[in-house]
């Protein structure tokens, strides 16, 4: 065991980046960034539109690598090589990527499935077993999606298609669910009750890493805040701590007014004289 910034006991690292400098073409996005977090430890990364948050994730799931330097290192699950297939099986991914990935027709039960074989769609050569189809079957019905199982994907709501994301990410009993700003497009009643499937997840022992911009996209449950700016971390530590006026005036880089209820935030702009 080991003890996380917040001080509490949690488990071997889910992550461990070192001294990672990521490139996207010919743009430095990511500089320098040395970041840890143990299993256990649900945490966001909090920060703008362009901070580099979108290529985190991506380093974590081996869509791209950092710049090959000596102290470069990067870990995942104790770790440094992974087959990426097997890395993707164990932690549940949804992103507005992933999202955007699904051709219309694709039937609920198949957007699932495909879960299973960190696919986007589902191949002849798959072989589909009757327990990966029940247990699809048992994700989507306590997502409230089940009866949505041979609707094709185009014909749901956004709310719907996020829960069956969320299904996919589910089904192999992940965890930790790394997710990317996961309520942009849901009107507030599907956020709350995507919120709430996230809050259930972590009660019961599960890892969440959240990437976003959005304060009320953060659980109670989330005690860890990194803050991400330009490519670098602003902030690490206890939520309570760093979520402050001033660290997220400079961060989103205009007066904001902060408001905390019943362990949620949010932001309002600031009062001007």
């Amino acid at each position: 065991m080991m003890k996380n910034p917040l001080g509490e006991l949690v488990g071997e690292p889910l992550f461990d980046i070192r001294h990672a400098t990521v490139y996207r073409e010919t743009q430095c996005v990511l500089k320098d960034v040395s970041l840890s977090i143990p299993i256990g430890c649900s945490t966001v990364l909090l920060g703008p539109n362009g901070s580099g948050k979108s290529t985190f994730i991506k380093l974590l799931t081996r869509e791209l690598y950092p710049v090959v330097k000596e102290k470069t290192s990067i870990r995942l699950l104790g770790q440094e090589t992974w087959n990426v297939w097997d890395l993707r099986r164990q932690l549940g991914m949804v992103s507005a990527d992933l999202h955007d990935d699904y051709s219309g027709a694709t039937p609920g039960m198949e957007v699932v499935l495909s879960g299973f074989f960190s696919s986007i769609a589902l191949y002849d050569h798959l072989a589909i077993s009757l327990y990966q189809r029940a247990r699809s079957y048992e994700v989507m019905e306590r997502l409230g999606v089940a009866s949505l199982k041979d609707q094709p994907y185009a014909h749901m709501s956004t709310g719907e298609q996020r829960r069956m994301l969320l299904a996919r990410a589910l089904v192999h009993e992940p965890r930790t669910l790394i997710l990317d700003e996961p309520t942009t497009g849901l009107d507030v009643s599907a956020c709350f009750q995507y919120l709430e499937i996230l809050r259930q997840f972590m009660r019961d022992g599960g890892t969440v890493i959240l990437v976003t911009h959005h304060l009320h996209e953060i659980p109670p449950e989330i005690n860890r805040v990194v803050l991400l700016k330009d490519g670098r971390i602003q902030d690490d530590g206890p939520k309570r701590e760093v979520l402050n006026e001033h660290s997220l005036s400079a961060l989103f880089g205009a007066p904001v007014e902060l408001l905390h209820r019943h362990g949620w935030f949010q932001v309002v702009p600031a009062k001007t004289v």
